[in-house]
This record gives structure tokens, sequence and C-alpha cells, in this order.
């Protein structure tokens, strides 16, 4: 009896090991894909993002995935943009006003929160790969 219940679980293991190899490299797949997909639509490299983040104050407001100690509550979570309908509350998504809003959000919502930061249309290029890799 115990031997039986034994060789029943290490079969459960072996096969939820199994799955969960599966899964992983399909995720790997999807993130990859994900990846080369902002970097089309935005022209942006998103491996550089976290250090412009860093660099220019972003994670002190933001909650970033992704990004170490960007855990700041005073704007939104910088979370599921590829989904959302809207940029800033106030601009179609699309990755041209994605960047627009990076570089010069009071252009586009005068009482807005955020700040223009210097960030230059190159780096919010980058910065825009990232949240849309997301």
């Amino acid at each position: 009896m115990y031997a039986a219940s034994r060789v029943w679980w290490m079969g459960i293991v072996i096969l939820l090991i199994a799955a969960a190899s599966g899964v992983g490299t399909s995720m790997v797949k999807d993130r990859q894909q994900r990846v080369a997909v902002a970097k089309a639509m935005t022209g942006g490299n998103s491996e550089i993002a976290p250090q412009i983040f860093r660099k220019y104050g972003c994670a002190g407001c933001h909650t970033i995935p992704g990004v170490h100690g960007a855990d700041g509550k005073v704007g939104g979570p910088l979370t599921a943009m590829r989904q959302r309908v809207y940029v800033g509350g106030v601009l179609n998504n699309t990755p041209d006003n994605l960047v627009r809003w990076i570089v010069s959000p009071p252009t586009f919502s005068p009482r807005t929160a955020m700040p223009v930061t210097g960030i230059s249309e190159e780096e919010a290029r980058n910065l825009a790969a990232f949240l849309y890799a997301r």
C-alpha cells in the first residue's frame, strides 16, 4: 500500500515538473515575442529602460514591475500599458502618444503632477518599449 502511494506521488511530481518546464519555455517565448513587438512599435530598446527610469526618478513616483526599487505611490503603477486605452487619462494609447506623454506631460494635461523631466525622445522610446513589453 505504501509503495503504491509513493509511486503515485512521484508520478504527480514528475508530471508537475514536466508541465512547469513546458510552461516556462512558453513564457520565455511569449516574453521574447512581446519584447520584439514592442521594439518594432516604438523603435526603443527595453533592456536599457530600467537605468533610464532610475536616472530620471520615475521609480520615486511610479511602481514599475521589473525595475528594482520602483515602488512609488505618487503616480499610477506602470503596469499593463499595452492593454490600456489612454495614456495619462488624456491621450489614445499609441506608441507615439506614449513617447510624447513621457517627454512632456503638461503639454497634454496642464494640471498633471507629472513633470517635464528632460527625458529625450530616444530615451522615452526606450521606456515605451519596456512598458509595452510587460
